[in-house]
């Protein structure tokens, strides 16, 4: 089957510009693109996170969202920034660990709620 060079380099671009919005775990770090975590914490550098292993869900707000931490028994962690293209990461060892979740390096399913300031990742 015959692709012509232009409809190929189109379809690499959009292969990558979705691996780069997507959220992913590599090295034990949940690394959330620039485009997101700007959208979702601004310029916060403190997250709040709780993990419900039922539905295998991690959801994440940043510190000031009073309203989730009141709702959720949530911890406190860094937000880092994380490389050149400035993406964003938080350290998730104690975490996996403690729930047997699988460590290795892969994409994750995620729902971001602009309105409340929570991104839902799937892990």
């Amino acid at each position: 089957m015959f692709i012509p060079p232009r409809a190929l380099q189109q379809q690499m671009r959009a292969a990558q510009q979705q691996e780069q919005a997507a959220v992913s775990l590599r090295t034990s770090h949940l690394v959330i693109p620039t485009a997101i975590a700007d959208r979702i914490f601004g310029s916060t550098f403190n997250v709040h996170l709780v993990y419900y292993p039922q539905k295998r869900s991690l959801l994440i707000a940043g510190a000031e969202n009073e309203l989730f931490r009141q709702l959720h028994k949530s911890k406190q962690h860094l937000l880092k920034a994380g490389d050149a293209q400035g993406n964003r990461s938080i350290a998730l060892h104690e975490l996996l660990i403690d729930n047997g979740i699988p460590a290795e390096d892969r994409t994750l399913a995620y729902e971001a709620e602009d309105a409340l300031g929570v991104l839902n990742v799937s892990l």
